[in-house]
């Protein structure tokens, strides 16, 4: 037995992502189980006395993370171009998640200690160019993210990304519903002079299939 084909697909980092094998099922089990080991990970390295270094602490977070916006950026792409249901359902009911996610991990006052006292630290000169970028990169977001914010402050920028995180999926889905629900018919010949002939054989073909003459035009490539 194939063993990729045991697999939660979403689960599979040794190749590029396999688009055509995941299924709405797919999402919460992967979703729920990455998110379970950044958080066991989280509470490990905030729990260690060490002092923060690269390998043991800021290579480690960056590596689950990454897992983690691997794995959930397939399904955003997914119910970005793809119009059933299913997919629709399985992204909204998991978008929450990966929102307090992103806002506890930003506003982790432990965390973002760390990494200051990593960037404070001698062996900070002695990272690469990009691992020190990494680092102050991570400085910004967590000041961005709300780090330094009084607790009740925190709780109601949490509310407030959920909620535009909410906004902007249901933006994408009007827009792909409505993209999807153009179309322009066109009967004369000579209003598409020096429209390209893969073209017009492509927009003929579209309305033949709707079983009407002329050429139809949608709002999706190459047609738009």
């Amino acid at each position: 037995m194939n063993l990729k084909s045991t697999v939660n697909p979403l689960l599979d980092f040794s190749g590029l992502p396999r688009y055509g094998s995941v299924r709405p099922e797919h999402v919460a089990s992967a979703i729920d189980q990455l998110l379970a080991e950044n958080r066991a990970l989280i509470a490990r390295l905030t729990a260690d006395g060490a002092a923060a270094s690269w390998n043991g602490f800021a290579e480690p977070l960056e590596d689950a993370n990454e897992r983690l916006w691997r794995a959930w950026g397939v399904v955003a792409h997914l119910h970005a171009v793809d119009d059933s249901s299913e997919i629709r359902d399985a992204y909204n009911a998991n978008l929450p998640k990966i929102t307090r996610y992103r806002t506890e991990l930003a506003q982790n006052l432990d965390l973002y200690e760390k990494f200051k006292a990593l960037r404070a630290s001698k062996g900070f000169e002695e990272l690469s160019q990009a691992q020190r970028k990494i680092i102050e990169n991570d400085l910004r977001d967590y000041r961005l993210g709300g780090a330094e914010l009084e607790p009740r402050d925190k709780r109601r920028f949490g509310e407030i990304q959920e909620e535009l995180a909410a906004l902007e999926a249901k933006f994408s889905e009007n827009l792909l519903d409505a993209t999807n629900a153009f179309s322009a018919l066109i009967a004369d010949r000579g209003a598409l002079l020096g429209v390209p002939e893969d073209v017009l054989e492509a927009a003929e073909e579209g309305a033949r299939k709707d079983g009407q003459e002329g050429w139809k035009f949608t709002l999706h490539a190459p047609s738009y």
